[in-house]
């Protein structure tokens, strides 16, 4: 069993920036594909970001690329994503996850693990 617990999400003005945390347990963190979804309200949850166990390549969803970076600190156990130029559309729950059978990057479907979510609103 993988336990995951984000943190870092917050209230910010849009233009501002945000690092989400993404702390995983278990010694078999490095061999996990990683990943970052995101739920706004009313709207189904979505795919934001992923990254493979070894640190690249890494993957974004369109509206992100250029503004978030996705990145792993295997020695920490911890994934993070680094979010710049926050607009409103951003605001969502983020949702942190992990595939620990390589089975792929996008899907909500490959990931087996998931954690809580941390809030980010990001205010006009």
């Amino acid at each position: 069993q993988v336990q995951l617990v984000e943190s870092g999400g917050g209230l910010v003005q849009a233009g501002g920036s945000l690092r989400l945390s993404c702390a995983a347990s278990g010694r078999a963190f490095s061999s996990y594909n990683m990943g970052w979804f995101r739920q706004a309200p009313g709207k189904e949850r979505e795919f934001v970001a992923a990254i493979r166990w070894s640190g690249n390549p890494t993957y974004y969803t369109d509206s992100v690329k250029g503004r978030f970076t996705i990145s792993r600190d295997n020695a920490k156990n911890t994934v993070y994503l680094q979010m710049n130029s926050l607009k409103p559309e951003d605001t969502a729950v983020y949702y942190c996850a992990a595939d620990p059978r390589g089975r792929g990057y996008v899907g909500q479907d490959e990931y087996d693990y998931w954690g809580r979510g941390t809030q980010v609103t990001v205010s006009s």
